[in-house]
């Protein structure tokens, strides 16, 4: 299937590594200029490098945070100047979900909160704010704003509040922007496969006495397809979105995270 990607141009936050990167990477591949955006310079250039190998678009990096607003607008000129404007903004400059025990009530913080607020919350909204009227000047865009299926769960109050807020946010911004040819939706991953997972799963196994081999098994359980998935995968989903044939999907969320056992979604 075509996507109709091609000549798009894309901003990809957070996408050094991760999901982030595993979305610049399919939509560079696909034909898109990409620009990702992280706030380390030297983690930039070396993805890419990388993404560059596999890419018929262009690929550009520019350093920003998304916690600061002043650093979010310079971040939208510099590619606004570089690309001549912007078709896709993917939201995935989040701090990832801990795998550690969950903190109590008498534990949690206010600025544990208001960190995780800062960041991916309050991070994906400057960049929407900042790239949005690009997008409904020319009458076409799509925003894909990766969450996480900790707003499906009860058991992290932290994960769900910031991954709640988002997708409430989502589906706000949807109302208001999707009359003007702009879809947004949110993306839920689960636990996915990233550079990072051999080394939880690696914590998880001297915390729980047990092999690697068994902490990596009873992760798989937790998803319906019996294994969890790869942020290749969790991006495949995420560029259907971000492109025209995604125009029946706006303000929802989308779970790709193998699948939740024991639960029906309607």
């Amino acid at each position: 299937m075509d996507l109709r990607l091609g000549g798009k141009r894309a901003v990809v936050t957070g996408g050094s590594r991760g999901i982030g990167y595993a979305v610049a990477a399919v939509l560079a591949a696909e034909g898109a200029d990409v620009a990702i955006v992280a706030r380390d310079a030297s983690a930039l250039d070396e993805a890419a490098a990388r993404l560059r190998e596999g890419a018929r678009g262009r690929v550009e990096t520019v350093v920003a945070d998304t916690s600061d607003d002043g650093s979010v607008r310079a971040m939208a000129a510099t590619v606004t100047e570089r690309f001549g404007g912007v078709d896709v903004l993917v939201n995935a400059a989040a701090r990832p979900a801990g795998s550690g025990p969950l903190p109590t009530l008498s534990e949690i913080t206010d600025d544990a909160v208001r960190v995780e607020l800062e960041t991916k919350l309050l991070g994906y909204l400057r960049c929407a704010r900042a790239l949005a009227p690009l997008m409904t000047q020319q009458g076409w865009g799509r925003i894909v704003n990766v969450s996480g299926l900790n707003a499906r769960k009860s058991s992290s109050l932290v994960g769900s509040v910031r991954n709640v807020a988002v997708a409430s946010m989502t589906a706000a911004l949807a109302e208001e922007l999707g009359p003007q040819g702009v879809n947004v939706t949110v993306v839920h991953p689960g636990l996915t496969w990233t550079e990072r997972m051999p080394g939880l799963i690696a914590d998880r196994a001297r915390a729980q006495g047990v092999s690697e081999d068994q902490a990596r098994a009873a992760l798989d359980a937790t998803t319906t397809i019996g294994r969890m998935t790869t942020a290749e995968e969790v991006a495949d989903v995420v560029a259907f979105l971000c492109s025209p044939r995604g125009v029946a999907v706006n303000g929802d969320a989308v779970a790709a995270g193998g699948g939740s056992p024991g639960v029906t979604y309607y």
